[in-house]
């Protein structure tokens, strides 16, 4: 019997840490063949997916697939995700969570042949953006040198690095 990924379990862990903290988990899916999202969502082969307990129905996250019902533009979907094809979960309010490798050799074939889509790109890390605090030596600079202030309300992002 081959050894099981810790992945799923990982995936599992970080999706207990945010509901138990208030949080919102979200997952970053590479899209292949496999993957069951609503396409229109889809953004450079990519997708991100609202795990939460009050945006999903049903969510079942197995040593093999992600699935769940979900709501988009007011229709209910059924969604499955190969757990292979995670690449990333972490709270939406604050970007805490876990980046993992992106799959190699994905089915980007199968993709391509079921629509005129470009194949799938993968990415080899995703990071935080690193905090706008201003220091003491930003503070000395001239007001025309000074960035623009951070603006307020806005939601964390996660930068990708190739």
């Amino acid at each position: 019997m081959p050894e099981v990924s810790t992945k799923p379990y990982l995936l599992r862990a970080i999706y207990e840490w945010c509901t138990d903290n208030g949080y919102t988990p979200h997952i970053a899916v590479v899209v292949d063949g496999r993957t069951r999202v609503p396409m229109q969502f889809v953004k450079n082969g990519e997708i991100v997916l609202n795990v939460s307990f009050e945006a999903t129905s049903g969510l079942k996250m197995d040593n093999d697939f992600i699935s769940f019902s979900a709501r988009f533009g007011g229709i209910s979907r059924d969604i499955s995700v190969p757990v292979d094809n995670v690449i990333a979960i972490y709270a939406r309010e604050n970007g805490q969570g876990m980046a993992f490798e992106a799959p190699t050799g994905l089915a980007a074939s199968d993709e391509a042949a079921e629509s005129s889509e470009a194949p799938v790109t993968t990415l080899s890390a995703l990071a935080s953006v690193p905090s706008t605090e201003k220091t003491e030596a930003s503070s000395t600079t001239s007001p025309e040198n000074e960035p623009e202030p951070p603006k307020k309300g806005g939601r964390p992002v996660l930068t990708r690095i190739k």
